[in-house]
């Protein structure tokens, strides 16, 4: 007899919690008030199916840390709260210990940018890892979604595209929720990967669990159905190598395909050399025959 195939859904919640950030700058309090947002939401996640699983990722500029699950038994055995879920009261504590002690390590670098596509492909190697240790007749659908106040960085523009296409190859979708500014990067990989491209202005954010539970609680196939925010303008810029800027116009290595604002006679990534552009030639007129 065939066996009916079983579904799981994999949620990757990636939270950016730099101090850097313009939100968390000029109101500490935001931290614990979307923190207890995204608890909310991951409880949500799983109280659908008894087969979903969730991750959690911690990033800022100095890395990036899986705070959920925690193979640490000792630190994750927590006293179950009256009237609530076991599998709730550990989830929450858990969290929010992983991201207590992830933020009191990292607190040095308050100035730099986030390392956004480290935590993507950590999100994409434990999919990966996931994946081959499924039984037969398991299917597994995995989607990453971020939830970041920091600004785009155009100088992992290379690390971000390797990201995007391999989450396309291995039908990851990513989901993003901006929390402050508009991030070009990461609308492309939404669009790349089929995801859902969300940004909440400041006066929004007391209300991020409903946008969270709206938008990004249903999965993919369910979305086609829901009336969702209509999809931004995908801004498909490229960011050069030389000055790790967006640019409209540049030139493009004939040989590895990287991107210059400014002409250069020497690729800087594969090392090709180029002739420098010269005046177009000018052909000699025809000189008219003497009459004899």
């Amino acid at each position: 007899m065939a066996t009916e195939e079983t579904e799981t859904s994999l949620l990757i919640v990636v939270v950016d919690v730099n101090p850097a950030q313009r939100i968390l700058v000029e109101q500490r309090h935001r931290l614990s008030q979307c923190l207890d947002a995204i608890v909310a939401f991951s409880n949500s996640h799983l109280m659908l199916k008894s087969t979903n699983k969730l991750a959690v990722l911690a990033c800022n500029a100095d890395g990036s840390e899986f705070v959920y699950p925690n193979e640490d038994k000792s630190a994750s055995a927590v006293r179950q709260q009256d009237g609530q879920y076991e599998l709730f009261t550990h989830t929450e504590k858990t969290i929010r210990h992983g991201l207590q002690q992830f933020v009191l390590r990292n607190t040095n670098s308050v100035t730099a940018e986030s390392l956004l596509a480290g935590a993507f492909a950590m999100a994409l190697c434990y999919i990966h890892r996931l994946e081959r240790e499924l039984s037969a007749g398991v299917k597994m659908n995995s989607r990453i979604l971020v939830i970041t106040g920091s600004g785009d960085s155009a100088s992992q523009y290379m690390n971000y595209m390797n990201v995007f296409f391999t989450a396309q190859k291995q039908n990851v979708i990513l989901d993003v929720c901006s929390l402050d500014q508009n991030l070009g990067l990461l609308q492309q990989g939404c669009d790349i990967t089929g995801g859902l491209y969300l940004k909440l202005t400041v006066p929004r954010l007391p209300g991020l669990l409903q946008y969270l539970l709206w938008v990004f609680l249903p999965e993919p196939p369910i979305r086609k159905k829901l009336v969702l925010p209509p999809p931004v303008k995908v801004d498909y810029r490229a960011a050069c190598f030389c000055h790790r800027q967006l640019v409209d116009i540049g030139y493009v290595c004939s040989i590895c395909l990287s991107i210059f604002c400014k002409f250069s006679p020497i690729c800087t990534t594969c090392h090709a050399v180029f002739k420098t552009p010269g005046a177009l030639p000018v052909k000699p007129k025809k000189k008219k025959p003497k009459l004899m």
